[in-house]
């Protein structure tokens, strides 16, 4: 299993400041950023879009910007978010009828590919393009809204997907913070971590980032 991956939430930054924010979690110990991407389509609520992505790339030459893409017809999408600066393009496999086109397509402009499953999505739909993704996330609530509770029940597709790609890195996105919720991922085998209120909202930043990636690595 790949090391942990802890990677902030920006939905749940203050917008109004939100290079200060974004880059407080990094010097306290994160290792992505997690940028939300919603249309109000795919999904119904609307965030940001690539314009963002490209301003916090000015602010943040050198983080690594991972862009989960709620939204309807991604590749449309690809060659902006590209030209914006994000390294990881995650698309929805429910949005796309060729998967592996797209993940090319990504590949192709220099972006990291990432795929994810809403939790009514079963695994099995990722599976046969799994390898080629550089990155499988399952959803632990439904895509387009912050502050939803964590759902275990999707925990069997992330113990699915580590016993057939033991190197993959599995991501995890909704409700995580320390405790329960971060001791059931990790034992499922998931090892990049979303985590928005429980970090941007905590007290002390610095000790959930620490606590996070100290349970994944448990697991190592």
């Amino acid at each position: 299993m790949p090391l942990a991956v802890i990677a902030p939430s920006i939905l749940a930054a203050d917008f109004g400041d939100l290079a200060r924010d974004a880059q407080r979690v990094i010097d306290l110990g994160a290792d992505t950023l997690h940028v939300d991407i919603m249309d109000g389509h795919f999904v119904p609520n609307m965030s940001i879009g690539a314009p963002v992505v490209k301003a916090l790339r000015k602010h943040m030459p050198n983080v690594y910007l991972d862009c989960h893409l709620m939204v309807s017809e991604p590749e449309k999408w690809v060659a902006d978010f590209a030209n914006a600066g994000a390294n990881m393009f995650t698309f929805h496999v429910e949005a796309h009828s060729d998967p592996a086109a797209l993940i090319a397509k990504i590949k192709a402009a220099g972006m990291k590919a990432g795929v994810a499953v809403k939790p009514g999505t079963t695994v099995e739909q990722v599976l046969p393009f799994a390898g080629q993704a550089d990155m499988i996330l399952i959803m632990t609530v439904e895509p387009g809204f912050g502050g939803q509770s964590f759902m275990p029940a999707v925990m069997p597709k992330v113990k699915a997907l580590r016993e057939a790609f033991p190197a993959l890195d599995i991501q995890v996105d909704g409700g995580l913070g320390l405790g329960e919720t971060i001791e059931t991922a990790a034992t499922a085998g998931a090892n990049v971590i979303v985590a928005g209120t429980s970090v941007f909202a905590a007290k002390d930043p610095k000790a959930v980032i620490a606590g996070l990636r100290d349970t994944v690595n448990s697991k190592y």
